[in-house]
């Protein structure tokens, strides 16, 4: 970590347009906001809030209009892109999605390899830090199966082992649980708690579930584009947790 700041994720003014004239959408609206290391954040809105765009922006897929970045000290956005985007998110980011979008003909194992290997990793130090992760995430016993073979809460347990492979910095979810039932999804919200907490990474992760909410540390609510602290989920939250 540079300098004495323990925030992973430091963005001010984000804004981002879609479409001209009457087709115009505001999707973010200076949006700001600060996440530390070993949180876990919760981001909820209804659809078309700009969550989805929000998480983009962060993980440098789409610059945004205006705004500025600074990830783990390092300032990646401040009105141009400041590094090699495609290199930044390969090392610094990892993210998952409301599918699991693993390679079908990859073993869960050689999923998460694959993942250090286009970092230039050796295949046997790739293999241990593969193996390392899934036995953490207690799917070690499902290395050597093929994605098919695999349930649904599984599969997102793998796609949780890629985004941590090269131990980033940030790990990005946009409905990581959607496709999952109560008891899974829940599992996987946890797997996100203790990756923040045990490997001090921050964590981002658009939801709908209200279920899990004493899962994440703090909640923010995106509506119109705008970011707010929404004080009744994170009563909720403290709520949830003192129950």
């Amino acid at each position: 970590m540079n300098g004495i700041s323990n925030s992973i994720v430091e963005a001010s003014g984000l804004t981002k347009r879609y479409g001209s004239g009457n087709t115009e959408v505001m999707a973010l609206r200076e949006v700001s906001l600060n996440v530390v290391q070993g949180e876990v954040v919760a981001l909820l809105g209804p659809s078309g809030a700009g969550k989805t765009t929000l998480l983009t922006v962060l993980g440098l897929i789409r610059p945004p209009d205006a705004g500025k970045i600074v990830i783990d000290g390092t300032v990646v956005f401040d009105g141009c892109l400041m590094v090699d985007a495609r290199k930044y998110r390969r090392i610094h980011l990892g993210f998952v999605f409301q599918k699991a979008n693993l390679i079908p003909f990859l073993t869960a194992a050689e999923n998460v390899q694959l993942a250090m290997e286009i970092n230039d990793a050796s295949p046997h130090a790739a293999r241990r830090r593969a193996m390392e992760l899934l036995d953490y995430l207690g799917v070690s016993d499902r290395a050597d199966y093929l994605p098919a073979k695999l349930s649904g809460g599984q599969q997102q347990r793998v796609a949780v082992a890629r985004a941590l492979a090269n131990r980033p910095s940030l790990i990005l979810a946009d409905e990581p649980t959607a496709a999952l039932d109560s008891v899974r999804g829940r599992q996987v919200m946890e797997l996100f708690r203790n990756v923040a907490h045990e490997q001090r990474t921050g964590v981002i992760v658009v939801t709908h579930d209200h279920r899990a909410l004493d899962v994440f540390d703090r909640a923010l609510e995106m509506e119109d584009g705008m970011l707010r602290t929404s004080q009744s989920l994170n009563e909720e939250i403290r709520h949830k947790k003192n129950k």
